[in-house]
């Protein structure tokens, strides 16, 4: 019988979560996504030197303010790594605007289209370019607009059905709800344990695919955050999964049936639809504690780690 992984493959389409490029070679995934957390980590690995010091000798030569510079050498890493993960990956490759714009549209439709330039400067055409942005209410207007310029979208950092309806309406390319987040402030917040089928995370996941299905909406769900295999095989069917390495190792090397958990056809009965206008969105973010917590916890995770990833190509860079 195929392993767990390949099974998965089959009715699901597999995205790598992580910058390592090796680990993506090892386990063959159709997409990858990366964010400033992962690129941080990978920047900091012996086998990615190259990369880094690419992007501050371009920086360097680009010239203008130390801030400006430091972005660019920043901006230059994540499309670096983004470029060699193109050759590996036949799919799309996620890259993530800078969290400190969470909150700003119009500097986030200007960051993405300087990061698809950037990428069609190197022979990389947007098709084959997600644009990773937080799934606050100025971010999934960012994104709107980006869809229409032909800017495919990857709105992250989501929890909630009211963010997920709000993206579906704004024609985004695609959502990643987070499952582990989600677990982790259910068990935080009640001290209970959770089984696959109870799994707070699952459950979001399950109702945002069939709410999808259910009105008819394109944008793909990519459930994200995985903390065990229970999780993931809970939500096998899906339309998309990024898996940390660790766990793509864990599916790879385990048996047994796989069976299938989600599927289109199994929406049922449609759902009343969801107000997506900015009052609706923010009185239900309001009325759910999870997801506006964790929604700013993640962004100031992001940021956080941006802000080492730039100290530490300032430090390069003098």
């Amino acid at each position: 019988m195929p392993s767990k992984l390949e099974q998965l493959k089959a009715m699901t389409t597999i995205v790598a979560d992580t910058g390592d490029i090796e680990s993506i070679r090892a386990f063959k995934p159709t997409d990858c996504t990366t964010n400033p957390t992962l690129i941080l980590k990978a920047a900091q690995m012996p086998a990615y030197a190259a990369l880094v010091d690419e992007a501050v000798a371009a920086a360097r030569k680009a010239g203008g303010s130390k801030e400006a510079v430091i972005a660019a050498a920043c901006d230059r890493l994540a499309v670096n790594f983004g470029v060699e993960l193109t050759k590996i990956v036949p799919g799309r490759v996620s890259t993530e605007v800078d969290a400190d714009l969470s909150f700003d549209t119009a500097k986030t439709v200007e960051k993405a289209r300087a990061v698809i330039a950037a990428y069609e400067a190197r022979g990389v055409q947007r098709e084959r370019i997600l644009i990773k942005i937080a799934s606050t209410w100025e971010g999934i207007r960012a994104a709107e607009i980006l869809q229409k310029q032909g800017i495919d979208c990857n709105l992250t950092l989501l929890f909630s059905l009211a963010q997920a309806a709000a993206c579906a309406e704004a024609g985004v390319f695609l959502i990643s709800p987070f499952v582990g987040r989600i677990l982790d402030w259910y068990v935080k917040a009640t001290g209970q344990s959770y089984t696959a089928e109870t799994d707070p995370g699952v459950v979001s996941v399950r109702t945002i695919y069939r709410y999808y299905k259910a009105h008819g909406h394109k944008t793909v769900v990519m459930g994200a955050s995985f903390r065990n295999l229970g999780e993931i095989e809970a939500l096998a069917g899906c339309d998309r999964l990024t898996i940390a390495p660790a766990l793509l190792d864990e599916l790879a090397k385990a048996d047994g049936a796989l069976p299938r958990r989600l599927s289109p056809e199994q929406a049922g009965e449609k759902p009343a639809r969801i107000a997506t206008d900015e009052a609706s969105f923010r009185w239900a973010m309001n009325e759910d504690a999870m997801a506006t917590e964790k929604l700013a916890e993640g962004i100031r995770a992001f940021a956080k780690d941006l802000g080492a990833l730039r100290a530490m190509m300032a430090a390069r860079l003098t």
